[in-house]
């Protein structure tokens, strides 16, 4: 238990809470048949993912692709992914229970994720009910992670302090998050990174499911 006296846990929603990969391939995918582009697997989007939509268009597009072709893509797969964000995705396995196990624990939950605001309310409110406190998306005006602003306004949100506070999430963006906001980052093994990857970014403290997570509160 070396978090026993955090007061709040904030997580990344994909590849951490949701295994969201299949709606975003659709949705990129569909937006890149539109313009004429060839489709990308399951694989290259699963590197793609972590900084955003915005990212996940550019890196998508075939290189050499005028801004404004990549800015179509972008509003297309913006448009795709808030009809399909429902369609395949789905908590991992063990999530469900570890948020409630942390809850019972008195922990307040929060998510924070580069997907538009709009989906991650709503896949945390059909997910997760009123488990999970501050749900928090890409917002106007607000850098994206690994900026630390959001992760700060969101601890302030929930009325703590960045001591009292532990960031999980699945990626190198999620650890450069924590430690630029400076506090603890969990990073788990079973979104879309590696464990070599994750350590070669400066991982330190790593769960494999979320049993081993509600382990450490």
């Amino acid at each position: 238990m070396i978090f026993a006296d955090k007061k709040a846990v904030i997580f990344d929603l994909d590849g951490t809470l949701l295994d969201t990969l299949d709606d975003l391939k659709n949705s990129l995918n569909a937006a890149l048949t539109d313009i004429g582009f060839p489709e990308r697997t399951r694989s290259e989007v699963r590197r793609f993912v972590g900084n955003g939509l915005a990212k996940l268009a550019e890196r998508a597009v075939p290189d050499g692709t005028a801004p404004e072709q990549c800015a179509k893509v972008l509003a297309l797969t913006r448009r795709y992914y808030a009809e399909k964000c429902r369609e395949c995705t789905k908590p991992y396995e063990g999530i469900g229970k570890l948020l409630t196990d942390l809850h019972g624990k008195g922990l307040l939950l929060g998510v924070l994720s580069n997907k538009p605001d709009a989906q991650v309310k709503t896949l945390c409110r059909d997910f997760f009910g009123d488990l999970i406190r501050l749900p928090a998306g890409q917002r106007e005006g607000i850098p994206l992670k690994p900026a630390p602003d959001a992760l700060l306004s969101a601890i302030t949100a929930l009325g703590c302090t960045p001591e009292e506070t532990v960031y999980a999430g699945d990626s190198d963006v999620d650890i450069l998050t924590a430690k630029n906001a400076g506090i603890p980052c969990i990073s788990v093994l079973w979104g879309f990174r590696d464990r070599d990857f994750l350590l070669k970014s400066g991982a330190k403290i790593l769960v494999s499911s979320p049993e081993e997570m509600a382990q450490l509160f």
